[in-house]
Formats: C-alpha cells, sequence, structure tokens
C-alpha cells in the first residue's frame, strides 16, 4: 500500500500570503493600527488566526480587542479570500499524479477548518482528499499531533506509514511529534536554514522533485 501523504496547505499547496495580508490589513485599518508588508506578514502566519493577529498588532492590544479582530477576519477572509490564494504552479499536476498513483491523500492547516475546507474544494475540485482539518475549538494547533493522528486513523494507516508535507518548522515538528516522516518544501513561509534547524532531513525546491522525493519512499508494509 502507497504511503499516506498528509499536505500542510498554506505555503505549501497555495500561495495565501497575498489574500491574508489583504485581509489582515483591512482588519488593522478598521481599528486604527499600522498596516503591514506582505514580508512582514509572512514572518506571522503558521501559528493559526489569533498568533497572526497578535503579531499583526502593538503589544499593548487588549484581548477583548483582539477577539475583534479575529471575528473580523474571519468574516472578511471567508468571502474574499479568492482575491489571492491561487495554488503554486505545478501544485495541481503533482496532486493529479499522487491521485493516480494511489496515494491516500489529506490536507492538516492551522487555518480554521470551515475556510481550509473551503478553499480545497474550491481551488482542487478534482483532487480527493480522503481527510481535510483545519483548526477547531477544542482541537490543539499544530505542532501538537492530535489532527496529524486523527487524520492517520482517518486513512486507515499507522503514523509511521504516513508523511507530513509542510513549508515550516511546525510542519517538520509536528510530524516528529505523531511519529511521521516528514518532506519539507523551501517555496512558502521558511527557508531552508531554518527547516533544517527544525530537523528537516528531505526537502524539495519545485513540485517534480517533491514528486519524485515522495515517490523514492517506500510503500507501507500493510
Amino acid at each position: 500500500m502507497k504511503k499516506g501523504l498528509i499536505f500542510d496547505l498554506d505555503g505549501t499547496l497555495v500561495d495565501s500570503l497575498p489574500g491574508i495580508a489583504a485581509t489582515l490589513n483591512r482588519c488593522l485599518a478598521t481599528h486604527g493600527f499600522p498596516e503591514h508588508s506582505d514580508a512582514a506578514v509572512r514572518t506571522f502566519v503558521g501559528d493559526g488566526l489569533r498568533k497572526l493577529i497578535e503579531r499583526a498588532t502593538p503589544r499593548q492590544t487588549g484581548p477583548e480587542q483582539t477577539q475583534a479582530l479575529v471575528a473580523l477576519f474571519k468574516k472578511d477572509y471567508e468571502t474574499l479570500w479568492q482575491q489571492g490564494t491561487p495554488p503554486f504552479p505545478g501544485i495541481p499536476d503533482l496532486l493529479h499524479q499522487l491521485q493516480q498513483n494511489g496515494h491516500p491523500l489529506a490536507i492538516l492547516s492551522n487555518k480554521p477548518h470551515e475556510v481550509t475546507g473551503t478553499i480545497v474544494r474550491t481551488v482542487f475540485p478534482t483532487i480527493h482528499f480522503q481527510a481535510v482539518l483545519g483548526q477547531q475549538d477544542g482541537t490543539p494547533l499544530k505542532p501538537d499531533p492530535a489532527s496529524a493522528l486523527r487524520i492517520a486513523g482517518q486513512l486507515g494507516l499507522a503514523p509511521a506509514d504516513c508523511i507530513l508535507i509542510g513549508d515550516s518548522s511546525i510542519d517538520i515538528q509536528t510530524a516528529a511529534n505523531a511519529g511521521m516522516s516528514s518532506v519539507a518544501v523551501d517555496w512558502g513561509y521558511h527557508d531552508r536554514d531554518k527547516l533544517t534547524a527544525a530537523g528537516a532531513k528531505l526537502i524539495a525546491a519545485t513540485p517534480t522533485e517533491l514528486t519524485a522525493t515522495l515517490e523514492a519512499q517506500p510503500d507501507t508494509t500493510a
């Protein structure tokens, strides 16, 4: 049986930075806070929406205002995410090939669950993901392994028979915490040095290289 492949979404499959930055800046402007460049927002993402807001606002921002910005971001992003969330070049072909080759596919994101599902269905309508999980109340974010282990169960695979693919040190840590192997990509939010420091041993520079790396991994023993 082929390895189960669990993909991160933002920075791995879709270039969501423009859409996230635009929504964030609209929300910040509404509350009179300074806006940020895409490069700055790139350093804020990866740990869920609340952390994104906390990193983008002044230190003295209170919890009530932070929560108001979280709610405003969710409302804005749910309707306007398509204005800046294309798939990275080569990713649709990569997913089609892996699907045709018999790999069970899944998505694990720290993005809120509902919008994660909407993006996946809209951007990849012909890809069958057997599990799609985003951030949900009561469920810890990556790098906690709970959601990754839940996905392995949905795929009917042991954690050791799954590979987690992502663009950040958080993804590498999640895989290690869940007892899974990992493959990092360097076209997302963390550069190679940061990925290597997090323990990444396999790093792909292009979707073609990622496909070859994944196909080189041995099949499961089941």
